[in-house]
């Protein structure tokens, strides 16, 4: 099993759940941490945040020198993904091309353990290019040979979170009115990125092998009632107001015309709605790790003195 003193390699790790898990793994003692991420802006707070940590910035959908970092690596994470947009060929490029580039360096060099990290979508009703695309990346790493398990997260938010609670945070503070699509009683399984980093490290040092673990947040909460209570917490006076689910899409549409990378998309609307109710596995006892009550994760994630304000960019 890895030490602190192994390295560690983190694809895609600019991200929310990278970003938080350097904070954990660097906690822990852990000294040689590699992070191949393509976002420049986010590689740069990485860099501003951890000077100690190697980071690589390169376009995992593209062959390179990058796919040296694996030598002498105790153990990767696979965490890039696409996760919305409007342009289907990103999807393949970040989330098919970029996995088939990093398993064919996990195995040139003979990678001893490989954490993928998939999507709870893959057992969603949604039928949509992120949910195919967690589909056929899963079955890549399963179909690899390398020695893997598979965790599968629901909905997530922390630090560093720029796309779900963290960006319907800041929109809050910045409007005087929220809205809110249809009755807003969607039932969610919001899961806190810390509680799911401390999950990723207990399978690096124990490391399951061919397992694949479905991880839901432990509270089911309605999205109207996670919007109250973001607002409680951030300190947001905006009005939340219910809007048809019509104009609503018909809003997030015309937005896209004008946005490349839209924060929240029709598709990503569609699935919202969805009845979907993940498997929640007693995954506290599985991996030993106590959860965090969702509305102190929330206070932890907006309240925390430096990371709070860190905003990584889409």
């Amino acid at each position: 099993m890895p030490g602190p003193e192994d390295k560690i390699v983190l694809f895609g790790g600019a991200g929310l759940v990278g970003q938080n898990l350097v904070v954990l793994l660097k906690e822990r003692g852990y000294t040689r941490l590699v992070v191949v991420d393509k976002h420049a802006a986010n590689v740069a707070v990485l860099r501003r945040l951890h000077p100690d940590v190697t980071a690589v910035e390169a376009d995992m959908a593209e062959a390179g020198a990058w796919q040296d970092v694996v030598q002498d690596a105790a153990a990767a994470v696979m965490l890039q993904a696409q996760i919305g947009g409007e342009i289907k060929n990103e999807f393949q490029r970040n989330n098919i091309d970029a996995t088939r580039h990093a398993l064919d360096a996990c195995l040139r060099h003979r990678l001893p353990y490989l954490v993928h990290v998939s999507s709870s979508v893959v057992n969603s009703m949604a039928r949509d290019w992120y949910t195919e695309s967690k589909k056929a990346q899963e079955a890549m790493v399963a179909q690899s040979g390398i020695a893997h398990c598979v965790l599968r997260p629901t909905l997530m938010f922390g630090w560093f979170d720029r796309k779900h609670l963290g960006w319907l945070a800041r929109f809050m503070l910045r409007i005087p009115v929220f809205p809110i699509p249809g009755s807003g009683h969607y039932m969610r399984q919001p899961l806190f990125a810390m509680d799911f980093c401390r999950i990723i490290l207990s399978c690096l040092v124990n490391r399951p092998r061919g397992e694949a673990y479905d991880i839901s947040g432990c509270e089911r909460i309605d999205y109207i009632d996670i919007i109250r209570k973001i607002r409680q917490v951030s300190g947001a006076r905006a009005l939340i107001l219910k809007i048809p689910y019509g104009l609503f899409w018909l809003l997030l549409k015309i937005f896209a015309l004008f946005n490349h990378n839209p924060p929240f998309t029709t598709s990503q609307l569609a699935a919202l709605i969805l009845p979907d109710e993940f498997v929640l596995i007693p995954w506290w006892d599985i991996f030993q790790i106590q959860p965090t009550p969702f509305e102190a994760a929330l206070r932890e994630t907006f309240c925390h003195p430096i990371y709070s304000s860190v905003v990584l960019d889409f």
